[in-house]
């Protein structure tokens, strides 16, 4: 049913706005305050799917997960007070990882406040510092125009998170009709990109020029950009070895000659530290430089010429004295460096082939054997391997914290640029993973899509597990299970004398779990069996999750430089 068109509620307007910005799906999950932007979902003609959600932090995570894939901000929406306090987390990590989600959460009506309400608190106070932007409606008037400026503020400049408060009064008021509009720029992101200053640029091009042994560090920025040509093409000019974060794998099909594979604590190896160790000249490339990337800003050493490419003025120069800054969008900036370039003399080889497979070829001697181990319990290193052997070459993997970030980072090889993987690099909240990938598989529901989790992130997210099956979301789980927070027990293990201190739990027959919610599930002790599993696992029209016993992090081999020494 059509609303008048002299008149429209605060919720219906909040609708058509969503609607009018290519909004075609919100995850969440309902409450008292939220009632009348449910009812105008019910009522309205409209085209956006909601989608139910078990709690306030996976809706987040499903909106982050589904804007990484489809390059268009991610909704997602609760309740006040603890709905509120909920979804939290997912904002910050979104936030924190430049990609745009909206967090509407309903609240108590404006003339309640003070009165001692249920569920009654500070939302605007409480999202200030986790978002880039964040207002409440209170007036309904203003509504439609405050929509407006979340989703600017999300998809310009460097992208980030949004929140609004939505009073219970103002979605019953009134709102003009005329007043509801958007502008189209921003429906997605990165919208209205920054151009490089030239003479930064000509300088840039001036010192790689010169350049004999400059390495690349890209981190997402190149990603959001969508900036996979132009790094490429800058590869093959200058033969320059292409080295990325988590965060920035996908900028380079790993199986490009050029490219050198992640580098830093978690993922990195000895060779490919010393590619950037032995460079005279580093560009990073919408990378903030931090304490991963550079373990702990050991390398690159502050003796290096740096030239930093970032679309946000405060990160270039934070961590390293930079010889040029260029604040610009990444494909803008290599645009731009590319065609100057191009003008000049043929630059000197940098050798990046032959630097990359040095890398490469180390990596492989120390993690061939270990993939091809029949070892129990199961080397993580083996289901790597089988996965890479069996999955397509556009499926996404989305991995958490723990065990699966190392070892995904390090050893599955991307076959193709794009946004393959996706991994929480910004907090490392367990959990993640499960959320993300039904948000991924719901904006991109072509291709497969996997979740990998340890037993602790299992723990952290399993109620889900009816969400997916409620959708039917053909997504395959897969669970090291291990028994112990890994991660924290390998840092005990290297750094406190083997002081193992409440860090253990009784072991989940995670596969009976899932199957109660629905979902066919294998639990996998032989490595021998691993690869029959799988295949079937992968090839199931449904739900699927496959529960391994796996060797602990403390008794690995685990890709983490402080653990190593």
């Amino acid at each position: 049913m059509a609303e008048p068109t002299n008149q429209m509620t605060g919720a219906e307007a909040l609708v058509r706005m969503l609607e009018a910005h290519g909004v075609t799906h919100i995850f969440g999950l309902c409450g008292d305050t939220t009632l009348p932007f449910y009812d105008a979902l019910a009522r309205l003609d409209h085209s956006i799917t909601h989608l139910l959600t078990r709690d306030e932090r996976h809706a987040a995570y499903m909106a982050d997960g589904y804007a990484r894939v489809t390059g268009k901000p991610g909704v997602c929406e609760g309740p006040s007070g603890g709905g509120a306090t909920y979804i939290l987390p997912g904002v910050v990590e979104a936030n924190e990882s430049s990609v745009p989600i909206l967090a509407i959460t309903s609240d108590v009506a404006t003339t309640s406040r003070g009165r001692y309400p249920l569920t009654e608190l500070d939302q605007v106070a409480l999202f200030r510092p986790l978002t880039k932007w964040n207002a409440t409606l209170d007036d309904a008037t203003r509504l439609p125009a405050m929509v407006r400026a979340a989703f600017r503020a999300m998809t310009t400049g460097r992208p980030g998170a949004a929140h609004l408060a939505l009073p219970f009064d103002t979605q019953k008021a009134l709102v003009d009709p005329a007043e509801v509009w958007a502008d189209e720029r921003h429906q997605t992101y990165p919208a209205e990109r920054a151009a490089p200053d030239p003479a930064a640029i000509s300088e840039a091009a001036r010192i790689l020029a010169g350049a004999s042994r400059a390495v690349a560090i890209c981190g997402g920025g190149p990603v959001i950009s969508g900036a996979y040509p132009q790094l490429a093409r800058l590869a093959q000019l200058l033969d320059l070895p292409i080295a990325t974060t988590v965060s920035g794998q996908g900028v380079i099909a790993e199986t490009d000659g050029h490219a050198v594979g992640v580098v830093g604590s978690n993922g990195g190896n000895p060779a490919t530290r010393a590619i950037v160790d032995e460079a005279d000249v580093v560009i990073f490339i919408g990378c903030r430089a931090g304490s991963v990337t550079t373990e702990r800003w050991r390398s690159p050493t502050s003796d290096k010429t740096i030239i930093h490419i970032d679309s946000d003025p405060m990160v270039i120069g934070a961590n390293y004295p930079t010889a040029v800054a260029i604040c610009a969008d990444a494909a803008l900036a290599l645009d731009a460096l590319l065609a100057e370039l191009e003008t000049r003399p043929v630059p000197a080889s940098q050798n990046g082939i032959m630097r990359a497979k040095s890398a490469w070829d180390a990596k492989l001697a120390a993690f061939d054997p270990l993939a091809a181990s029949g070892q129990t319990p199961m080397r993580p290193e083996r289901v790597i391997s089988t996965l890479s052997k069996l999955l397509d070459d556009d499926a996404i993997i989305v991995a958490d914290p723990g065990t699966p970030c190392p070892y995904f980072s390090a050893h599955y090889r991307w076959r193709k640029a794009g946004r393959n993987f996706i991994t929480n690099r910004a907090h490392g909240a367990l959990g993640y993973a499960l959320a993300a990938s039904m948000g991924a598989h719901i904006g991109r529901p072509g291709v497969k899509t996997v979740a990998v989790m340890g037993d602790g992130s299992f723990g952290f997210c399993c109620g889900e597990y009816e969400t997916i099956t409620r959708y039917r979301m053909p997504i395959t789980s897969i669970v090291f299970s291990n028994a112990t927070f890994g991660w924290i027990k390998a840092g005990q293990n290297s750094g406190f004398d083997k002081r193992f201190y409440n860090v253990d739990f009784n072991r989940t027959d995670h596969a009976a779990v899932a199957s109660a919610f629905g979902v066919k599930s294998w639990r996998v002790e032989d490595p021998g069996e691993l690869e029959s599993v799988l295949r079937q696992a992968l090839a199931h029209d449904g739900p699927t999750l496959v529960d391994i016993i796996s060797q602990p992090l403390h008794e690995a081999a685990a890709p983490v430089s402080e653990w190593v020494a």
